[in-house]
């Protein structure tokens, strides 16, 4: 079985207030002596030219900006595997390039979840997990199948589809998560398969689909982690978003990883105003405590 997807999101700009803007912080804080599971904090993609000069310093070659960003945030979505496949040394570069600690996220194929009839994507999800993304190693994270806006939820199609993902190949754990970009998906005949399966539900925010929202799975049951992309920055905000969103989604963060319902958090910031993005992600690292220490490299 296989899996391998990304997606270059769109540079559109202005959004409305943050799904989150103007709630409290409901129980999101971390109580003395209350274990916390990893928050990871990240963008999609490491290539883009607005980045240069102002996330990038200047002089930084191309090359090797991956190596910056794997520095300064904790994880990045590759959106690179939903438009094509990607060589093995490819993902063993982006290994070798990364510090410990770091993890990527793969959004998978495009060949895979854009289709009328999802059961049928069987040699398309085996061709992604065999493709090498396993040499990421310790550096690989849960895969993203992104279904388009235009799939409607189909109970048997979907239960099919999450039978197909493996849960391991070349040794290595493989963990799943699933993000639905149609209303319809907002059934509990939904949330029950993907908790049935361990498949994380992408919480999708701040952006023109549905945010349909599982993070609330009571302890023990479903994926061990919440994948969530939010995609609403500004171009007239300087880290993105207002402090009161960026305060709004850092007590979110922290809600999620601590308590008995504690899980492993993937935070992307998405799309919105991408020029933006790397701030936004640094602006929540900072809040929750995990701001990474500043970097020379030799340009």
């Amino acid at each position: 079985m296989t899996k391998r997807a990304d997606s270059r999101e769109s540079r559109s700009g202005q959004r409305g207030q943050s799904d989150l803007e103007g709630q409290s912080d409901r129980g999101g804080g971390d109580p003395a002596g209350e274990s916390q599971a990893p928050i990871r904090i990240g963008v999609g993609g490491w290539t883009y030219e607005d980045w240069r000069g102002s996330f990038y310093p200047e002089g930084l070659v191309q090359k090797r900006e991956l190596e910056y960003a794997s520095r300064r945030l904790t994880s990045i979505e590759i959106n690179g595997t939903f438009y094509r496949s990607q060589k093995p040394e490819s993902f063993e570069r982006w290994r070798d390039e990364t510090p410990p600690g770091f993890v990527f996220s793969l959004k998978a194929p495009r060949y895979a979840t854009q289709r009328r009839v999802l059961a049928e994507a069987g040699p398309s999800i085996e061709r992604f997990v065999a493709s090498g993304l396993t040499r990421l190693q310790d550096r690989l994270g849960p895969i993203n199948w992104q279904l388009p806006p235009t799939t409607r939820f189909d109970a048997a199609d979907m239960a099919a589809f999450l039978e197909m993902l493996p849960k391991s190949f070349d040794g290595l754990a493989l963990r799943h998560a699933i993000e639905a970009r149609h209303d319809s998906f907002r059934a509990p005949e939904f949330f029950a398969l993907a908790r049935e399966h361990g498949v994380a539900i992408v919480l999708a925010a701040d952006s023109k689909y549905p945010c349909i929202d599982d993070t609330g799975a009571p302890p023990g049951t479903g994926a061990d982690f919440v994948y969530a992309r939010i995609m609403g920055t500004r171009d007239d905000e300087a880290a993105g978003y207002s402090a009161a969103a960026l305060d709004a989604w850092a007590a979110r963060a922290r809600q999620w990883a601590t308590g008995p319902a504690a899980r492993e958090v993937f935070l992307y910031v998405i799309s919105g105003f991408k020029a933006r993005n790397p701030a936004a992600a640094m602006a929540l690292m900072e809040r929750l405590g995990a701001a990474p220490p500043e970097i020379r490299l030799t340009l």
